[in-house]
């Protein structure tokens, strides 16, 4: 077949995918399935190859994610039972100051709190933002919002054990401690950049709180809880609560440390390893909760994960479906043939793309697995290091948050904004991101 037959195909199936999900409201999991079937089917791969590449590219996906998302998601549903979350909220408050308090609570949730489902920590995180905006001042609404947006989006993309970066990192074969260091690199200055510029443009002006939040009834002070009363759960210090993740978060890191120091141990190898990480982690969760709130609880908790984590995993294994039939299509050769590696529009192409699939789909990890997985055969034709497409698609798959995304309308809700506050916070603050992680990005394409 002609590279223009594979190139309008592969522009079709990916059409397809998009108008399955918006126009005939088809779950993402059957239209990307579909899509992955017209493209190997139209590609002339026929109907063997075309379903072997789809389970087998699921099937690698799964084996390289699937325990690791598993066990995110179970270290959070445990956390958010302890009152890990908010106590940690409350600590920074009183750390940074309420000045400060949207820079620190930004970038915690979106460098240390990937493990949580992200509706869940939407939820839990918002009443303590909402609590704190008064303190800001006229602006605190806005600049709040903001923080939660941008941290928890921006999280998921850039940061281990996010859904976005683990599902990244699988399809473009990123060594998981590679993309936690870059990652890194890139969120930290991405967050506060973005925060900053936000608050700036909403203090020249931009935000009016008479048309940008809803009118608020007086809250009636809650109910102290005792420390004394028998009923309530037993505390520990946060930083043992939080101090299993860390160790998973610090092991993955040392692994990645060491193999670029090419320093082999089999014990740290093994210690090392993502998956031994996590589940030492989610062990000493466990371990912690079951002295702390009891067994019975704990129980309660892994069985939420559980079903929080089934749609997240469908939805990661079909990415590599899609991406599985593309490499047999031979669609990487194509493009590789239009690009080369000595300049940074291959990354700009990337972020394009993701950032259409997103504003057209309206989910951040669909935009960005879809754009990944078109894109991954690509990487070893250009030279690029894999990780810097990685990140691109994550980036571009951050532009314009809007009106089907399920964080929006959460953000406006639990903040108190109306429709038009929500698209200032959310999907303007998020798209700044956007923009501004590509900075990072290409200044590590010129040392990578």
């Amino acid at each position: 077949m002609s590279d223009t037959a594979i190139l309008i195909n592969t522009a079709v199936a990916v059409a397809a995918i998009v108008v399955l999900i918006i126009r005939f409201k088809f779950n993402p999991v059957v239209a990307l399935v579909l899509g992955s079937c017209y493209l190997g089917l139209s590609a002339g791969l026929g109907v063997e190859k075309t379903m072997t590449a789809i389970t087998d590219g699921f099937g690698d996906i799964m084996a390289e994610i699937g325990l690791l998302i598993a066990f995110g998601v179970l270290i959070g549903a445990v956390l958010r039972d302890l009152r890990a979350i908010e106590r940690l909220v409350e600590a920074l408050l009183r750390a940074a100051g309420p000045q400060r308090i949207p820079h620190a609570m930004a970038l915690t949730i979106a460098t240390f709190l990937q493990s949580i489902f992200l509706d869940v920590l939407l939820v839990i995180s918002a009443p303590l933002a909402k609590a704190i905006a008064p303190k800001l001042g006229r602006f605190g609404t806005a600049r709040m919002a903001t923080a939660l947006a941008i941290g928890l989006e921006c999280g998921i993309v850039f940061t281990v054990p996010g859904v976005g970066a683990l599902a990244l990192a699988a399809l473009l074969h990123v060594p998981l401690g590679t993309y936690l260091f870059y990652g890194l690199i890139v969120v930290i200055p991405t967050v506060a950049i973005s925060i900053s510029l936000m608050t700036f443009v909403f203090t020249r002006g931009w935000w009016k709180p008479e048309v940008d939040e809803l009118p608020q009834p007086d809250a009636e002070p809650a109910p102290a809880t005792r420390s004394d009363d028998p009923g309530a759960p037993r505390t520990a210090p946060l930083l043992v609560l939080f101090t299993p993740l860390l160790v998973s978060l610090l092991l993955i890191a040392g692994g990645a440390l060491a193999d670029v120091l090419e320093w082999k141990n089999p014990v740290v190898s093994f210690l090392s390893n993502p998956v031994v990480a996590l589940m030492l982690g989610l062990i000493g969760t466990c371990f912690i909760g079951r002295r702390l709130i009891g067994q019975s609880t704990v129980e309660a908790s892994l069985g939420r994960g559980l079903r929080d984590s089934g749609q997240i995993l469908l939805l990661n294994g079909v990415g590599g479906c899609l991406a599985g039939v593309i490499a047999l299509t031979g669609l990487g050769d194509i493009l590789g043939r239009y690009f080369s590696a000595n300049t940074w529009a291959p990354l700009l192409l990337v972020w394009l793309m993701a950032a259409v699939l997103h504003v057209a789909v309206g989910s951040v990890t669909i935009s960005a697995i879809t754009s990944a997985g078109l894109l991954a055969p690509v990487a070893p034709v250009l030279g690029l290091n894999p990780v810097l497409i990685a990140l691109a698609a994550g980036a571009g798959s951050l532009f314009m948050v809007h009106l089907t995304s399920n964080t929006f309308w959460l953000l406006q809700s639990l903040l108190g904004q109306t429709t038009r506050g929500t698209l200032k916070t959310c999907s303007v603050g998020v798209s700044v991101a956007s923009v501004v992680a590509m900075g990072p990005i290409l200044a590590l394409s010129i040392v990578l």
